[in-house]
């Protein structure tokens, strides 16, 4: 079963919508690019999918299950099957918390029983690449590639079925870029896990993503606006 938007249109501002009649089906197993300049609307589609954003018009469904509230609203079981990666792990990481404590969000926010979260925060940082000695570290004391591992981690941890990488590797050396995508693609061979890569790095896309569309060519002959 697929994430799914049909005719979804949104924006911030009424009367300016910056996602204009747009469908889109990530797949299971299957990697799908998103390109685009910045500004033509990706990442507010990204929201909409991370049930972050609520669309003007138009319908999500998650796993064939259409969604009627967004954000806090939307059913936690459904937002579990969502992972999100943003462009800036410093935006969306609370400086506060040890890296081993933001991989550990989502596992303490479902009520996973302690032992289990310790095993898979284990298990997950192994895979992405954190130390044992950087988990225990602040984001002001990592690199942001180190940072980023984390938010890969965390968003990897609940094993959702789809996962949406808002410009994950804008930020990133080239090896840190191809470690983090190398973790994905293990994620949809082994488990197989749908995923919706957001760039406006071309290259990158076409060796990464299976299939790479463009959805606003359909809708109007310029990029979308906002």
């Amino acid at each position: 079963m697929s994430l799914r938007a049909e005719s979804v249109t949104a924006g911030w501002r009424r009367g300016h919508p910056v996602v204009d009649d747009v469908d889109l089906t990530v797949e299971p197993g299957v990697v799908l690019g998103l390109a685009g300049p910045s500004g033509c609307g990706k990442s507010t589609l990204t929201r909409v999918l991370a049930l972050l954003h609520a669309p003007w018009s138009g319908t999500v469904t998650v796993g064939g299950e259409p969604v009627h509230r967004y954000r806090f609203g939307a059913p936690a079981a459904l937002r579990r099957r969502i992972g999100v990666v943003f462009q800036s792990p410093r935006a969306s990481t609370d400086p506060r918390l040890t890296l081993d404590r933001i991989v550990a969000e989502p596992l303490r926010a479902a009520g996973t029983p302690d032992p289990a979260v310790t095993a898979r925060v284990d298990e997950i940082a192994d895979l992405v690449g954190l130390t044992p000695e950087l988990r225990t570290r602040h984001p002001h004391e990592v690199s942001d590639g180190q940072l980023q591992r984390a938010c890969l981690a965390r968003a990897l941890a609940p094993e959702p079925d789809y996962l949406l990488c808002d410009e994950m590797t804008a930020m990133l050396d080239a090896s840190t870029t191809a470690a983090l995508v190398s973790v994905v693609a293990d994620e949809v061979t082994g488990r197989g896990l749908g995923v919706l890569a957001v760039s406006h790095d071309e290259p990158l896309l076409g060796a990464w993503a299976g299939e790479v569309v463009r959805p606003w060519s359909r809708v109007r002959p310029c990029p979308w606006t906002g």
